[in-house]
């Protein structure tokens, strides 16, 4: 998927598990599908997972989870992935790693799943922006929108899809919307199709949260383009109605960074994120392909 990504397979994991956890040694290890684009997943026996960096960038992200995923769980209305244990580096694996909790349900389109999933996902939101951020510094990552540190790989990534002004236009839009002055918001940051899990059609629980941090709470609200459909985001723009148009804007400059820097990396490597990038795109700017 990354060029220069570490080799992980089944005999790996067991490798690391018997020597750093043994008390999980023997229970049966299968690859959960592709995993995410930071991390390769395996599953442990029936209740638990392994979740491994593939590459040196996102080598933080485990340790970050360990340590704000018991904050926010109480607070949240679905499952999230408890962390069990940190995995240290090795001869073999160069990374932190975990062990956290599986998780059931399954990923699923917004076609699939229950027509009141749009007011579920405002709920989450809702929630988690109101868990207490006093004195948590800002991410850097989706918690600002930048131009000094966006606006150059966004635009050759809009060259590289064709060039269509039209979402020229939705990320200088964006960048020209008044900034988020008020305190930051826990985010999840990344909730798209990947990360929402469902259980019959109803949303049960969110993974990955390497992105999680504090900042503007439009680093969520770009899930109205990232996951769902016009109907579901008339829905919920009416469920997060305390934002104003330049929050919602930023949220567009959002989901459109994400889907104009995922497609053309992914396209060849990842179809899944490559077809979310690519929705995503339809989404913000019908047509935006031709």
């Amino acid at each position: 998927m990354h060029e220069g990504e570490v080799a992980v397979d089944v005999s790996l994991v067991d490798e690391l598990i018997r020597t750093q956890f043994p008390r999980w040694h023997g229970l049966p290890i299968t690859q959960a599908g592709q995993g995410g684009t930071s991390n390769a997943m395996y599953r442990l026996g029936d209740d638990l997972a392994v979740r491994l960096p593939r590459i040196d960038w996102a080598k933080g992200g485990v340790g970050k989870e360990a340590a704000t995923v018991p904050r926010l769980a109480p607070h949240l209305p679905v499952a999230v992935p408890e962390p069990l244990a940190l995995g240290e580096p090795t001869e073999s694996y160069p990374f932190q790693w975990s062990v956290v909790r599986w998780l059931g349900g399954g990923t699923a389109s917004v076609e699939e799943v229950a027509e009141d999933a749009p007011i579920r996902l405002a709920k989450l939101i809702h929630a988690l922006h109101g868990i207490d951020a006093t004195g948590e510094p800002w991410t850097t990552y989706r918690g600002r929108l930048e131009a000094s540190n966006h606006d150059e790989p966004v635009r050759d990534c809009i060259a590289k899809l064709g060039g269509n002004p039209r979402l020229t236009a939705i990320w200088e839009e964006a960048l020209a919307a008044p900034r988020w002055d008020q305190p930051g918001r826990w985010l999840h940051a990344d909730l798209h199709a990947g990360n929402l899990l469902f259980t019959d059609g109803e949303l049960t629980g969110v993974i990955d949260w390497g992105c999680a941090g504090v900042g503007d709470p439009a680093g969520d609200l770009m899930t109205a383009w990232l996951y769902l459909d016009e109907r579901g985001r008339d829905v919920f723009r009416r469920e997060m109605s305390e934002f104003d148009d330049a929050t919602w804007a930023r949220a567009r400059g959002w989901a459109l960074h994400l889907a104009v820097l995922a497609l053309p990396y992914y396209r060849d490597t990842y179809k899944f994120l490559a077809d979310i990038a690519s929705r995503t795109l339809d989404q913000l700017c019908p047509g935006w392909d031709n």
